[in-house]
């Protein structure tokens, strides 16, 4: 007998389950083309979904900025550039927390008159609907040549920094934060991150026209809750400036002046600004403060009726400064929060706090470590604090206070923690101290 034998090829792998649907190949054509036809907003959600679920975290900002806002983009976005993302920082938005973390990385690496001022600018109008928070940690100065420096002369004395002092303006943010509506904290800091063998006191230099700049800046900026100017040698002259921009800012409360120069003169200009503005929270720890800044600062104290925390560690207010504040305190029904550890007290400041603590029903907090308070200035804390019920915290390590006097200072300071504990569970819409 004669087979005949028919073979059929096929490609096992074929299916008609894997023919795309036509909208499929839609959606592919999109994500194709979106960078020429961003054409998002005319789908239904679900394909916007998987439309943007496609498509590439290095599409011009201009094409993404305003019609993306998914955030499962924005958070691709951050997780591809950064290692370390925390979006609670960020208000819970990845979007925002892109925005932010993007314009922050072009300041800290702008160089003026080398960087193209148009790398800000023309993030602005693409950003400012949602950046919030700005905290920038260097400033670069512009890039320099002294012919005439000897190759030998090294720039190691902060006379240098006088001498060029024309070189080194950064740059201006008035040319971007007026255009950011919603900016509500600004962290500063005027220097150089890992400048290594390159170093120059120049780097650090927080100048004149600088600061006129961050002035005009600041007092454009209506919006502005919280702003923090931190290690960047600002001294007595530049915080003038400062605070006459700020003394009738509608807006700001919280104020970070530490690990700078300010002295006596500053600290005067500050305690007028404490009594004619809405501040809250004022930190003026290490810097050079005396004890006429501290007299200036109480005198502000006593006429404010908004400022709850001022923080004066590491200053020199000595006993006159600190008899002064305490004085103040008399008076002041505002100010919960008092930071004078560092501060060269002794037994002299105790005996007016003894009265401050037995009349003041606002102050909860009070730190005065790391003085010499003694033996008898602990045993004037302890007779204040007989009747006080208000004070929930009253740090003394390092105050050189007797340990048995420190127990029972601490008794009774734990039990108005505890009353306070219990009221809030009690009474749960009381605003916590």
């Amino acid at each position: 007998s004669f087979y005949t034998r028919r073979c059929i090829t096929e490609d096992p792998s074929w299916s008609l389950v894997t023919v795309p649907p036509l909208t499929e190949l839609c959606l592919q054509h999109i994500v194709h083309n979106f960078e020429n036809n961003p054409i998002l907003n005319y789908l239904l959600p679900e394909h916007q979904k998987k439309v943007v679920d496609r498509l590439s975290t290095s599409l011009p900002l201009t094409v993404t900025a305003n019609i993306v806002s998914h955030e499962d983009y924005w958070k691709r976005c951050c997780m591809e550039r950064w290692q370390v993302c925390d979006v609670s920082n960020y208000g819970d938005s990845w979007k925002r927390m892109f925005f932010e973390r993007h314009l922050e990385n072009i300041l800290k690496f702008f160089i003026p008159n080398a960087t193209d001022p148009r790398e800000v600018l023309d993030l602005i109008p693409l950003c400012k609907g949602y950046v919030r928070k700005l905290e920038i940690d260097q400033f670069l100065p512009p890039l320099w040549v002294d012919q005439n420096k000897e190759s030998n002369d090294l720039s190691d004395t902060e006379d240098d920094a006088e001498l060029s002092e024309v070189y080194t303006h950064h740059y201006d943010l008035r040319d971007l934060i007026s255009d950011l509506p919603h900016l509500q904290e600004l962290h500063l800091t005027y220097g150089v991150k890992s400048c290594g063998m390159n170093f120059e006191w120049s780097l650090f230099n927080f100048t004149e026209l600088d600061c006129y700049s961050l002035a005009a800046a600041v007092k454009m900026c209506r919006s502005l809750k919280v702003f923090k100017l931190t290690r960047s040698k600002v001294d007595d002259d530049k915080i003038k400036i400062l605070a006459r921009s700020l003394q009738h800012h509608p807006c700001l409360v919280e104020l970070d002046l530490s690990h700078n120069l300010i002295r006596d003169h500053g600290a005067q200009a500050l305690g007028k600004l404490i009594s004619h503005s809405k501040l809250k929270t004022l930190d003026l720890c290490n810097n050079q403060i005396c004890h006429l800044g501290a007299q200036a600062l109480a005198q502000g104290l006593a006429e404010s009726s908004t400022l709850t925390s001022l923080n004066l560690r590491l200053n020199f207010v000595e006993d006159k400064g600190g008899e002064a504040i305490g004085r103040a305190l008399l008076t002041n029904t505002s100010l919960k929060s008092l930071h004078l550890g560092s501060n060269n007290l002794s037994q002299l400041t105790t005996a007016v706090f003894s009265q401050v603590l037995a009349q003041n029903t606002t102050l909860t907090s009070i730190n005065f470590s790391c003085n010499h308070l003694g033996l008898d200035g602990g045993k004037q804390l302890l007779k204040g604090l007989a009747n006080n019920k208000t004070l929930t915290e009253l740090d003394l390590r390092h105050a050189e206070v007797e340990q048995e006097t420190d127990f029972l200072i601490h008794e009774i300071v734990w039990a108005n923690r505890e009353a306070v504990r219990v009221g809030s569970l009690q009474n749960p819409t009381t605003e916590p101290l």
